[in-house]
């Protein structure tokens, strides 16, 4: 029986594995070569250390992102492509995606996302400024809507989603709560998703209109 050839990238994968199993606290270059089954020493012969593993487990999930982007598509429909593939790759990946935005990376799997959501922006006649401060805003919108989705806590631990519920709630001091019990204990999470993007979208759009209207 042939043995696989220990590699960087099978190290990364066994540490994305491993995240989304038990979350990155679990991540050690111990347990790493535990689940590949190898000397701990053999692991830095590829990664110099934990930190460079983990920046290869946020490049690799950023590096899966499919990008299907239309330079001849309108910039709104556009960013709904560019959000919705960053959207898939952290459903596919959640407690990993939690890792890519809590680190800078530098590498071109980490800047090309960056790269592709500024050119959109400024293609659409944004400033600098604007242009950065949407790209957090849309990142910062994804990332919630994670949060809620798959319920991924801040140590990457995800938790059964939880929905408001009116059980015992007293009508007369939560009247809005109480008459809207349905709707708050049911979530659709695509339609939720598109809501907001939608919203944000009309926002970014308002925003530019005002910033013409001045001119």
């Amino acid at each position: 029986m042939s043995i696989e050839r220990l590699s960087r990238g099978r190290i990364v994968a066994a540490a994305i594995d491993l995240i989304e199993r038990e979350g990155a606290d679990a991540v050690s270059m111990r347990r790493i070569a535990a689940e590949l089954g190898v000397g701990v020493m053999s692991l830095y012969n590829h990664v110099p250390n934990k930190d460079a593993l983990l920046n290869g487990v946020a490049e690799a999930v950023l590096s899966r992102i499919e990008f299907t982007d239309d330079p001849d598509a309108h910039w709104t429909d556009r960013v709904r492509a560019q959000a919705r593939a960053f959207r898939q790759i952290a459903h596919h990946h959640p407690r990993s995606t939690m890792l890519v935005v809590s680190r800078q990376l530098h590498s071109a799997a980490g800047l090309l996302p960056v790269e592709r959501a500024l050119a959109t922006l400024r293609g659409a006649g944004f400033d600098g400024a604007d242009a950065v401060r949407m790209l957090r805003m849309f990142i910062a919108y994804i990332v919630g809507s994670l949060l809620r989705e798959v319920g991924v806590t801040p140590a990457f631990a995800p938790e059964q989603t939880r929905t408001i519920t009116a059980d015992g709630v007293d009508p007369a001091l939560f009247p809005e709560v109480s008459s809207l019990a349905e709707l708050l204990a049911e979530c659709d999470h695509e339609a939720e998703f598109e809501f907001g993007l939608e919203l944000l979208i009309k926002a970014i759009e308002a925003h530019a209109g005002r910033r013409e209207g001045t001119r």
